[in-house]
């Protein structure tokens, strides 16, 4: 083991949706444990630019739609080209639709799974030959506490990330003797924006929510992106096929 199990210098890092959100934490904090990060999104650079100037030289942004499942080879070959094999993939880009199911079209159905599952997959499969060659790796993909509860208007999103956990369950399964371990990390309800939104103007639910968590209070982005430090590197090289709740006890709460 490393002097410092937690140190992820000389590796690569894709974070996709990694300029924004729980993605960008996830981003800060690989490149602070030493990882070359890039983070990939649908945003043009120059909008990104902004956002990831504070990070450093260590973080990159390249763009990249992961429905795009024909060019995910190409595409993380280019960067394995550009900024060393990736042996670091976290999955964590994402869209939402709420609506009651009556209103819920089949198409807004897929696309949720289109980005939440196909287009993690695709990376993922585009990512294990060169993780292989390279003797094991780490990848990440980002679950919900929708994994594990039900909450009504988010049909896709729920099936989606309810599906992710049988494709880490897979993988694991399969990648493992390779030394390639694959889990995921399930936020709870974390501050961000969309946090906010939902609950500044909103009093009962703010209470709801936080009468569930053992701990009462919400999270923060860098405790997500603290998880994914450590499931990514030696701290956690006997974890695999887990998912790891950042939720301050929600899932087990009352």
């Amino acid at each position: 083991m490393e002097t410092n199990p937690f140190s992820l210098a000389g590796r690569t890092a894709l974070v996709t949706g990694g300029a924004t959100g729980l993605g960008f934490a996830i981003s800060k904090c690989l490149s602070r444990a030493g990882a070359t990060v890039v983070a990939a999104g649908t945003r043009t650079p120059e909008q990104a630019a902004g956002d990831l100037a504070g990070l450093g030289p260590g973080v990159a942004y390249r763009r990249f739609d992961v429905t795009d499942a024909g060019g995910a080879r190409d595409f993380v070959a280019g960067v394995g080209e550009e900024f060393g094999t990736v042996t670091i993939l976290v999955n964590n880009a994402g869209v939402h639709c709420k609506k009651p199911i009556e209103e819920m079209t089949p198409e807004d159905f897929s696309r949720v799974l289109e980005v939440h599952l196909v287009g993690a997959f695709a990376l993922t499969r585009a990512a294990v030959p060169a993780m292989k060659a390279k003797g094991g790796g780490s990848v990440i993909f980002q679950a919900s506490l929708t994994s594990f509860i039900g909450q009504p208007f988010i049909a896709g999103y729920s099936a989606a990330k309810a599906g992710i956990l049988g494709l880490v369950h897979t993988l694991a399964s399969e990648l493992g003797a390779s030394g390639i371990r694959v889990n995921a990390i399930a936020p709870g309800w974390i501050e961000t924006p969309m946090f906010h939104q939902a609950t500044d103007n909103d009093a009962p639910r703010l209470a709801k929510i936080l009468g569930r968590i053992p701990m009462k209070k919400t999270g923060r982005p860098d405790d997500v992106g603290m998880a994914a430090v450590f499931l990514a590197g030696e701290a956690a090289k006997y974890i695999n096929g887990v998912c790891l709740p950042v939720d301050g006890g929600a899932l087990i709460g009352f």
